[in-house]
Protein backbone atom coordinates (compact mmCIF):
# COMPACT_ATOMS: atom_id res chain seq x y z
CA UNK A 1 0.00 0.00 0.00
CA UNK A 2 3.31 2.30 0.47
CA UNK A 3 4.61 1.37 -2.56
CA UNK A 4 1.39 2.59 -4.47
CA UNK A 5 1.13 6.35 -2.54
CA UNK A 6 5.04 6.71 -2.96
CA UNK A 7 4.62 5.74 -6.94
CA UNK A 8 0.98 8.29 -6.98
CA UNK A 9 3.26 10.79 -5.54
CA UNK A 10 5.93 10.12 -7.95
CA UNK A 11 3.57 9.89 -10.59
CA UNK A 12 1.94 13.48 -9.23
CA UNK A 13 5.52 15.25 -9.09
CA UNK A 14 6.54 13.87 -13.02
CA UNK A 15 3.45 15.40 -14.18
CA UNK A 16 3.15 18.91 -12.34
CA UNK A 17 6.55 19.56 -13.38
CA UNK A 18 6.08 18.40 -16.95
CA UNK A 19 3.22 20.68 -16.61
CA UNK A 20 5.36 23.34 -15.49
CA UNK A 21 7.87 22.89 -18.16
CA UNK A 22 5.48 22.81 -21.02
CA UNK A 23 3.22 25.72 -20.87
CA UNK A 24 6.16 28.11 -21.21
CA UNK A 25 7.08 26.35 -23.79
CA UNK A 26 4.25 26.04 -25.87
CA UNK A 27 3.30 29.54 -24.69
CA UNK A 28 6.71 30.47 -25.98
CA UNK A 29 6.27 28.70 -29.38
CA UNK A 30 2.87 30.36 -29.94
CA UNK A 31 4.16 33.63 -29.50
CA UNK A 32 7.54 33.50 -31.26
CA UNK A 33 7.23 30.73 -33.73
CA UNK A 34 3.75 29.21 -35.24
CA UNK A 35 0.41 30.55 -34.51
CA UNK A 36 -3.03 28.48 -35.93
CA UNK A 37 -5.79 30.92 -37.36
CA UNK A 38 -8.95 30.46 -38.46
CA UNK A 39 -9.76 32.51 -41.62
CA UNK A 40 -13.27 33.71 -41.78
CA UNK A 41 -15.53 35.35 -44.78
CA UNK A 42 -14.98 36.01 -48.40
CA UNK A 43 -12.36 38.45 -48.62
CA UNK A 44 -9.79 36.00 -49.71
CA UNK A 45 -11.73 33.81 -51.76
CA UNK A 46 -11.23 31.76 -53.73
CA UNK A 47 -7.65 30.40 -52.76
CA UNK A 48 -8.84 30.27 -49.34
CA UNK A 49 -12.74 28.99 -47.96
CA UNK A 50 -13.50 28.20 -51.81
CA UNK A 51 -16.59 27.07 -50.78
CA UNK A 52 -18.39 29.86 -48.60
CA UNK A 53 -19.62 27.45 -47.07
CA UNK A 54 -19.48 26.24 -43.02
CA UNK A 55 -16.31 25.27 -43.05
CA UNK A 56 -13.52 27.75 -42.71
CA UNK A 57 -10.40 26.89 -43.53
CA UNK A 58 -7.42 26.77 -40.92
CA UNK A 59 -3.97 28.19 -42.02
CA UNK A 60 -0.55 27.91 -40.22
CA UNK A 61 1.04 31.29 -39.43
CA UNK A 62 4.70 31.93 -39.77
CA UNK A 63 5.38 34.63 -37.19
CA UNK A 64 9.44 33.50 -37.00
CA UNK A 65 9.67 34.29 -40.81
CA UNK A 66 8.53 37.98 -40.18
CA UNK A 67 10.16 38.96 -36.95
CA UNK A 68 12.75 40.84 -39.41
CA UNK A 69 9.44 42.24 -41.32
CA UNK A 70 10.78 40.46 -44.79
CA UNK A 71 7.90 39.65 -46.72
CA UNK A 72 7.32 39.59 -50.56
CA UNK A 73 4.81 40.45 -53.08
CA UNK A 74 2.54 37.56 -53.14
CA UNK A 75 2.65 36.38 -49.64
CA UNK A 76 -0.55 36.10 -47.63
CA UNK A 77 -0.30 37.52 -44.22
CA UNK A 78 -1.80 38.27 -40.91
CA UNK A 79 -2.09 41.89 -39.72
CA UNK A 80 -3.75 43.66 -36.97
CA UNK A 81 -6.79 46.10 -38.91
CA UNK A 82 -5.27 49.67 -38.96
CA UNK A 83 -9.25 50.43 -38.10
CA UNK A 84 -9.82 48.27 -35.44
CA UNK A 85 -6.38 46.72 -33.32
CA UNK A 86 -8.78 44.06 -31.68
CA UNK A 87 -8.89 42.01 -34.82
CA UNK A 88 -6.59 40.45 -36.96
CA UNK A 89 -6.98 40.48 -41.08
CA UNK A 90 -5.68 37.90 -43.63
CA UNK A 91 -4.62 39.52 -46.80
CA UNK A 92 -2.03 39.61 -49.71
CA UNK A 93 0.56 41.69 -50.41
CA UNK A 94 0.49 43.09 -52.95
CA UNK A 95 3.44 46.13 -53.02
CA UNK A 96 6.24 45.85 -51.38
CA UNK A 97 7.93 49.81 -49.92
CA UNK A 98 8.66 52.08 -52.93
CA UNK A 99 6.23 50.37 -55.20
CA UNK A 100 3.63 52.15 -57.36
CA UNK A 101 0.09 50.49 -57.07
CA UNK A 102 -2.77 50.56 -59.20
CA UNK A 103 -5.68 50.99 -56.79
CA UNK A 104 -8.69 49.82 -56.83
CA UNK A 105 -11.40 52.41 -55.45
CA UNK A 106 -8.59 54.08 -53.14
CA UNK A 107 -8.78 57.76 -53.27
CA UNK A 108 -5.76 57.93 -55.94
CA UNK A 109 -5.50 55.90 -58.76
CA UNK A 110 -1.85 55.49 -58.26
CA UNK A 111 0.28 55.24 -54.98
CA UNK A 112 3.82 54.66 -53.98
CA UNK A 113 3.91 52.52 -51.15
CA UNK A 114 5.93 54.90 -48.49
CA UNK A 115 8.54 53.23 -46.65
CA UNK A 116 7.88 50.97 -43.73
CA UNK A 117 4.68 50.04 -45.13
CA UNK A 118 3.35 47.59 -47.44
CA UNK A 119 0.02 47.35 -49.71
CA UNK A 120 -2.40 44.36 -48.98
CA UNK A 121 -5.46 43.67 -50.68
CA UNK A 122 -7.95 40.68 -50.26
CA UNK A 123 -8.17 38.22 -53.62
CA UNK A 124 -12.11 38.90 -54.07
CA UNK A 125 -12.49 42.16 -54.26
CA UNK A 126 -15.93 43.14 -54.10
CA UNK A 127 -15.48 41.90 -50.39
CA UNK A 128 -12.83 43.06 -48.86
CA UNK A 129 -11.51 45.18 -46.39
CA UNK A 130 -8.14 46.25 -47.55
CA UNK A 131 -5.43 48.96 -48.38
CA UNK A 132 -8.04 49.88 -51.54
CA UNK A 133 -10.17 51.19 -48.25
CA UNK A 134 -7.20 52.40 -45.55
CA UNK A 135 -4.29 52.34 -47.49
CA UNK A 136 -0.74 51.40 -47.26
CA UNK A 137 -0.42 49.45 -44.06
CA UNK A 138 2.58 49.85 -41.16
CA UNK A 139 5.24 46.73 -41.16
CA UNK A 140 4.53 46.92 -37.14
CA UNK A 141 1.31 45.32 -37.36
CA UNK A 142 2.55 42.61 -39.07
CA UNK A 143 1.64 39.71 -37.48
CA UNK A 144 2.39 36.28 -39.78
CA UNK A 145 3.00 34.67 -42.75
CA UNK A 146 0.37 31.75 -44.03
CA UNK A 147 2.62 28.77 -44.91
CA UNK A 148 0.34 25.92 -44.73
CA UNK A 149 -3.62 25.29 -45.34
CA UNK A 150 -3.59 22.92 -42.33
CA UNK A 151 -7.96 22.21 -41.92
CA UNK A 152 -10.27 21.12 -43.58
CA UNK A 153 -7.83 17.69 -44.47
CA UNK A 154 -8.80 17.43 -48.11
CA UNK A 155 -7.10 21.29 -48.73
CA UNK A 156 -4.06 20.12 -46.92
CA UNK A 157 -0.90 22.06 -48.41
CA UNK A 158 1.92 24.57 -48.53
CA UNK A 159 0.98 28.11 -49.35
CA UNK A 160 3.25 29.17 -52.22
CA UNK A 161 3.60 33.10 -52.88
CA UNK A 162 1.68 34.47 -56.11
CA UNK A 163 -0.06 37.23 -57.34
CA UNK A 164 -3.38 37.68 -58.90
CA UNK A 165 -3.54 38.60 -62.50
CA UNK A 166 -3.01 42.09 -63.08
CA UNK A 167 -2.04 43.16 -59.86
CA UNK A 168 1.19 43.97 -58.64
CA UNK A 169 3.58 47.00 -58.79
CA UNK A 170 3.72 49.31 -61.73
CA UNK A 171 6.18 49.85 -63.85
CA UNK A 172 7.12 54.06 -63.08
CA UNK A 173 8.72 54.26 -66.65
CA UNK A 174 5.51 52.52 -68.32
CA UNK A 175 3.05 55.16 -69.60
CA UNK A 176 -0.39 55.23 -67.85
CA UNK A 177 -2.89 54.69 -71.17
Amino acid sequence: MAQQVKAGRRYLRAFVSGFFVAVPVTVTVLDRVVYVARVEGASMQPFLNPDGGSVCDVVLLNRWSVRNYQIQRGDIVSVLSPRNPQQKIIKRVIGLEGDFIRTLGYKNHCVRVPDGHFWIEGDHHGHSLDSNSFGPVSVGLLHGRASHIIWPPNRWQRIKPSLPPNRGPLDPYEDDE
